[in-house]
């Protein structure tokens, strides 16, 4: 029969999902790269605790490098060996041992990083950097 259109003419049934899933694909990839950009900076604080509650700390010294160059731990003048010699002392009966390192502002930046190192090489992994003028030597409260 010609010209009829009964026999030959189906419906469509299905949905052809090809393009969005190409869609998807580009999305993905796209959010995937982005991701790597994204950069989360994190700082460490060591925030003070509430005298009636929480840890307190333990093992705590003061290093002091004053205008003159001298060493001082918790107070007590020291030569650079006898200093050493102190925090390792001190990291030997607390491990999670403290400092508090002091230095006139007048001290040249090579004479302080020494000082962060005699500290660190003994072990002691935490420590609080303080930069004073005209910085004096006080006896640790412990």
């Amino acid at each position: 029969m010609a010209g009829g259109a009964s026999d030959n003419d189906e419906e469509i049934t299905g949905i052809n999902v090809t393009p969005l899933v190409d869609v998807v694909l580009v999305l993905l990839i796209i959010f995937m790269v982005t991701a790597n950009f994204i950069v989360r900076e994190t700082v460490e604080v060591d925030l003070p605790r509430a005298a009636n509650g929480g840890e307190t700390v333990q093992g705590l010294v003061n290093v002091v490098l004053d205008k003159d160059g001298k060493f001082f731990f918790d107070g007590a003048e020291v030569g650079e060996a006898e200093l050493s010699r102190k925090v390792a002392e001190a990291v030997a009966k607390d491990k999670d041992t403290r400092a508090i390192i002091s230095a006139d502002q007048s001290i040249p930046y090579g004479r302080v990083m020494r000082l962060i190192d005699v500290v660190k090489g003994q072990g002691i992994a935490k420590f609080a950097l303080n930069i004073e003028k005209d910085v004096r030597p006080t006896p640790s409260p412990g």
